[in-house]
């Protein structure tokens, strides 16, 4: 290791958290120091690298190829680092689980069941993770993730935990006495989105709709679209399973759906061995699946 030909630690911390929360302020935050001080420790790495890297954009930061580059690089190179360090100190015995989920599956599936996971299991402690974006377990130091889609992401292991697919759902009030919807009608009615929505669009547009055509309202977060969708003011994309309350009770009816061969929640381990503890996290979340 040549560490002469590296910028110093100090500055590629600072431009790691910065590009990461896109943003000084909040780097400055999670580092207890000023958001002046992160800016400038991240145009000095510009100046030594004689590369631009990152740019304001709106309230937030943005980043060039290069600093887009960097970013990926420094998140793996100090998540490895990190997960390393972690699995050498802790006591493995008593160390957490560590399991990442989208916030929406942690509220409306798992934690109105957990309960009965440490009852069975009061000697393994959990550390759970709602995560919006999709986590290297390795590089983010997780021991176990559930993740929708396909089940094929590359360098994990991925076993089928209940097959599910997107819906449209609406209320009562919405459907005025409708049970469903065809294309056409929706194609008319309101809409509200979160911001990052890649993969509903792309469901919408394999059910025949245009996203850039639809009168959609957006809004930051899944929560909020959730919200203003049980308020009635418009069609929102879920997942079924997950609504199975609210539709059992008529809060929310599931106006369009349409299930792919494949498509559900998945439980992805890292490849190898794992310890018992996770076996029988494992068994416990099949069980439940099995049972309902």
């Amino acid at each position: 290791m040549d560490w002469r030909a590296l910028p110093s630690l100090s500055s590629l911390r600072a431009f790691e958290a910065a590009s990461r929360l896109r943003s000084f302020s909040a780097a400055g935050r999670e580092l207890n120091v000023t958001h002046a001080a992160i800016a400038q420790q991240v145009r000095a790495l510009e100046a030594e690298l004689g590369l631009s890297l990152a740019f304001r954009e709106g309230r937030g930061l943005g980043l060039t190829a290069e600093g887009q580059a960097l970013s990926n690089g420094l998140r793996d190179g100090f998540g490895t680092i990190q997960t390393t360090i972690s699995d050498l100190t802790e006591a493995q015995a008593g160390r957490p689980i560590r399991l990442s989920m989208t916030p929406s599956f942690a509220n409306r599936w798992l934690m109105p069941r957990l309960g009965e996971f440490w009852k069975q299991h009061p000697d393994i402690p959990l550390s759970l993770h709602p995560e919006r974006n999709i986590v290297d377990l390795r590089r983010d130091g997780r021991d176990i993730a559930i993740r929708c889609g396909r089940g094929d992401w590359p360098g994990v292991d991925a076993q089928m935990l209940m097959p599910t697919g997107y819906s449209v759902m609406a209320t009562p009030s919405l459907m005025k006495g409708r049970k469903s919807l065809s294309v056409q009608e929706m194609s008319v009615m309101p809409w509200l989105a979160e911001d990052d929505w890649p993969e509903q669009f792309a469901w919408l547009r394999n059910a025949g709709l245009d996203p850039d055509t639809l009168p959609i309202s957006r809004v930051e977060t899944e929560e909020l679209a959730r919200a203003g969708a049980r308020a009635g003011y418009g069609l929102h994309i879920e997942i079924a399973a997950l609504c199975k309350e609210e539709l059992e009770d008529g809060r929310l009816v599931e106006a369009f759906t349409s299930n792919e061969p494949g498509f559900g929640y998945y439980i992805v381990t890292r490849p190898g061995v794992h310890k018992p503890a996770l076996r029988s996290l494992v068994r416990w979340l099949k069980s439940v699946v099995d049972r309902i």
